[in-house]
């Protein structure tokens, strides 16, 4: 599928999203992010799409909001009105069902680099800069960013970033937890497909849509008990489906699982438990 400000190819059991305006180092505007709103709708109801990749055409991820679209409207103000949820880019990414990786190249500037914090992996290709460049412009963090990053780097390190608006290199980046590994240009879509693969290739497709909810959602809370009646619950229910059976016997047999579960009509009762 081919839009105007994105494209999207699905191989492999993974959906390649690419951010695709290079003559403008894929600046986020509106439509962009409608555009990467129907691929995660796309992600989250297709049972083919296990994982989805975000890259960018060109010599950059993304180097921001497109000025001359409403400047900061791109992650949140607005766009409750044009096809996104009221918080904008940052919520639809959280609640997207499917595993999400960054492969990130070049600039990642304002949006550029908080649309990537509700993805599960960030890796970079070496040269990278990541800019949190909101307070030099007048703003404050947006794309539930305040939340995201001291959850990611903790409150000191983003503390650090945001006062001062700070343009950050790939190592620094990768010091911090922002990114998982910083990789030679010439690999990073190599990398990020592996990545993805191991996921694609050797889980069931509903525990990995269970998990990712789990993990973010019950690792906010204030004590674990939440996350235990959840997941006793959950397993408890899974137990009964037909893809722990395969799981067992993939690994007695010593071979790739064929799951037979399917997130589109196989979902445990409780979920969503939310």
């Amino acid at each position: 599928m081919d839009s105007d400000h994105i494209t999207s190819e699905l191989s492999e059991g993974i959906l390649t999203v690419t951010l695709n305006r290079p003559d403008k180092l894929n600046a986020f505007t509106t439509r962009m992010g409608q555009e990467i709103g129907a691929a995660l709708d796309r992600a989250d109801q297709d049972d083919e799409v296990r994982v989805v990749i975000f890259t960018g055409a060109g010599r950059a991820y993304c180097s921001g909001a497109d000025i001359s679209d409403g400047g900061s409207v791109g992650a949140g103000s607005g766009m409750e009105r044009k096809g996104l949820p009221p918080g904008g880019i940052g919520q639809r990414l959280f609640e997207c069902r499917k595993p999400m990786i960054a492969a990130i190249h070049g600039a990642a500037m304002g949006v550029g680099v908080t649309m990537t914090l509700p993805m599960d992996y960030r890796i970079c290709a070496q040269g990278s800069k990541f800019g949190f460049i909101f307070t030099r412009r007048g703003l404050v963090p947006e794309a539930g960013s305040a939340w995201f990053l001291p959850r990611i780097v903790g409150l000191p390190k983003s503390l650090e970033w945001v006062y001062a608006g700070r343009t950050v290199d790939a190592e620094e980046a990768r010091a911090a937890g922002l990114v998982s590994e910083v990789v030679a240009p010439d690999r990073l879509l190599a990398r990020a497909r592996a990545i993805a693969l191991e996921i694609a290739e050797n889980t069931s497709p509903v525990a990995t849509v269970l998990t990712r909810q789990l993990m973010w959602r019950a690792s906010a809370g204030a004590d674990p008990m939440s996350a235990l009646k959840v997941d006793s619950a959950l397993n408890l229910a899974l137990s009964q489906a037909p893809d722990v059976k395969e799981g067992f016997a993939a690994f007695r047999e010593k071979r790739l699982p064929h799951f037979p579960g399917r997130p589109s009509t196989d979902m445990p009762s409780l979920y969503p438990w939310w």
